[in-house]
């Protein structure tokens, strides 16, 4: 009687051939797809022209479905994906070429995105542009990731080489698109970080097609007597790379320390200041040189013995040689004018007054000149006698039991124009009799 396979052996047995990607391989018709990719000449310049006006547009409004058009008809995936499999494969003449492919389609990316963003009345730098600027090693995760999806979709006997120019382009048009924000603007920050980024995304892609080619045992072009120089251009290579992604893992862990501080930051905020009623009116944390929390505070005043108390609790957070800034001279006076212009802020915007919003004003008015016992806010005309014209005005005719000082008309005068949108008040102030 035959024994019973164990299941864990069983389970594998049957996961395994899902993860096979010879099954399906069609090694003449990748190679003849991947030779197509080294020209660029005729619809395929055009098409990349026209993808890098579409991007630059995209990262110009800020908009992400128009990035992602212009990758879907992007011809970037066939220069990098030829680097990575003639490596793979010793093909260093096809190499070659395909580098020479791929520096004629860099300069017109460039150039084009220059001409767009020359022309362009937009100048400000958007966020999605922004996003480019500061290489990381995600950038470079990404990079692979997107390789190996082209180079299995393009070995396939269904190639699927649209979805897959997509994932390859995700890495490379925007890196291009903002070489060219960075070279019209003169900010050579912005143009040497994206054209980084843009290389070390290349350098990856290339990567990744290599190693998936190498194990698909596509069939190498034979050196003869010069395996040894084979064996100095892979170390040259790896060595080449190494030093190339060295930045991005720098950068990398800056904004992990950076986002860690932050954080860190936050719950020192929460567990230490935000207590006993206080607010926060302003905050700025930053991670540099000197990590910094600058804090504008309201509520009960924080003395000069509590704030170094503070200072030192900053090392129970992993914030040692943290700075920390806080501004808290707001008198109670203070804090109601802050309210008046806020509440004034929120209704700058409003200028369709009707009757029925006195109720409303005269009810804000109070929060802040609580003597205030009733009010009235009329349009009206008036007759100007030496004008001997009539002129549009609106009065407002309040009733107090302690009248307000010239200084509290003035702010009284002010909030009514922003919160009615009316230039022209005429204030009557009453004070109410006493029963």
């Amino acid at each position: 009687m035959a024994s019973e396979k164990n299941p864990i052996v069983s389970f594998f047995e049957w996961l395994a051939p899902r993860f096979h990607l010879l099954d399906d391989l069609d090694k003449p018709g990748t190679i003849e797809s991947v030779q197509k990719g080294a020209e660029l000449r005729g619809s395929n310049l055009w098409t990349l022209i026209f993808a890098i006006f579409i991007a630059s547009i995209g990262l110009n409004v800020n908009s992400t479905a128009v990035i992602i058009g212009a990758m879907l008809v992007s011809p970037l995936m066939g220069p990098i994906v030829g680097i990575g499999f003639a490596a793979a494969t010793n093909d260093f003449d096809n190499l070659k070429k395909f580098l020479r492919t791929l520096s004629v389609a860099t300069i017109v990316s460039i150039a084009t995105s220059f001409i767009y963003f020359s022309l362009s009345p937009i100048n400000e730098a958007q966020s999605e542009l922004l996003a480019r600027t500061s290489p990381t090693i995600y950038d470079a995760l990404i990079a692979i990731f997107g390789g190996a999806t082209g180079i299995i979709a393009n070995t396939r006997k269904e190639k699927g080489t649209a979805i897959a120019g997509v994932a390859i382009a995700t890495a490379l048009m925007p890196p291009l698109c903002t070489a060219g924000y960075g070279l019209s603007q003169g900010n050579w920050t912005y143009f040497f970080g994206a054209t980084y980024l843009y290389l070390i995304n290349s350098i990856f892609i290339a990567i990744s097609t290599f190693i998936f080619v190498r194990y698909m045992e596509f069939p190498k072009v034979s050196w003869g007597l010069y395996k040894e120089k084979e064996r100095k251009v892979k170390i040259y290579l790896g060595l080449f790379t190494l030093i190339l992604i060295l930045p991005s893992i720098f950068t990398a862990y800056q904004i992990v320390r950076s986002s860690y501080f932050k954080g860190k930051a936050n719950e020192f905020i929460r567990n230490e200041i935000l207590v006993e009623n206080r607010r926060i009116l302003e905050k700025e944390i930053t991670y540099q040189k000197v990590p910094t929390i600058e804090l504008t505070i309201i509520g009960p005043k924080i003395d000069e013995n509590k704030e170094k108390e503070l200072q030192s609790k900053l090392k129970y957070y992993n914030m040692e040689n943290t700075k920390l800034i806080l501004h808290q001279d707001l008198s109670s006076s203070n804090i109601d004018t802050l309210k008046y212009e806020i509440l004034s802020e929120i209704y700058k915007s409003n200028t369709n007054y009707t009757q029925s919003n006195t109720e409303m004003i005269a009810k804000e008015i109070q929060v802040f000149f609580p003597n205030l016992v009733s009010a009235s806010f009329t349009k009206t005309k008036k007759f100007d006698m030496n004008q001997n014209i009539y002129v549009d005005t609106n009065i407002f005719d309040s009733e107090w039991t302690k009248l307000p000082t010239e200084n509290d008309k003035k702010k009284l005068e002010q909030f009514i124009q922003i919160r009615t949108g009316e230039k022209q008040i005429d204030l009557v102030t009453r004070e109410k009799p006493l029963n």
